[in-house]
């Protein structure tokens, strides 16, 4: 499912999340002086191996994304409105940025959860026939076992 946020306060961005992706599009004079014209941006999630949030304060809060290979800017704010990596916002898209970065986490988080292989009820009645073969397993052993996994 695809979700798209704006922020139009500090510079114009969209960013558009996907299942596998984070596209920062920046839009408007403000974001061309700063970062040129440079079209959308587009950040794997698994690749994603930090986010920066900063509230907004005197200054525009901002959320910048770290990944393999990229250049994070350590100026705080000033040098985060050049970054390309990084959405600026104001206090009254506050909720919004961090309703942005919890999807992006969960997403992240999501991606890197182990996934458990399902073993189905043929699998292990082979498998359970091969330890019968090996003489590991009675037949009564085997038959118990069969009709357990067969729901029986």
């Amino acid at each position: 499912m695809t979700q798209i946020f704006e922020f139009k306060s500090n510079g114009k961005f969209t960013v558009t999340v996907d299942e596998n992706n984070v596209k920062i599009k920046s839009k408007g004079m403000l974001n061309y002086i700063n970062k040129g014209s440079r079209g959308e941006k587009s950040i794997p999630i698994k690749s994603i191996t930090a986010i920066q949030f900063k509230d907004p304060s005197l200054t525009a809060g901002y959320i910048q994304f770290a990944y393999s290979g990229s250049s994070e800017s350590k100026g705080g704010v000033f040098d985060a409105v050049k970054d390309e990596n990084t959405v600026l916002f104001a206090k009254k898209e506050l909720k919004q940025a961090k309703d942005l970065v919890d999807l992006i986490e969960s997403k992240r988080h999501a991606s890197s959860a182990p996934q458990t292989t399902a073993v189905s009820s043929a699998d292990e009645i082979l498998k359970m026939k091969e330890l019968l073969d090996a003489g590991v397993l009675t037949q009564d052993e085997f038959d118990a076992k069969k009709k357990q996994l067969l729901g029986i």
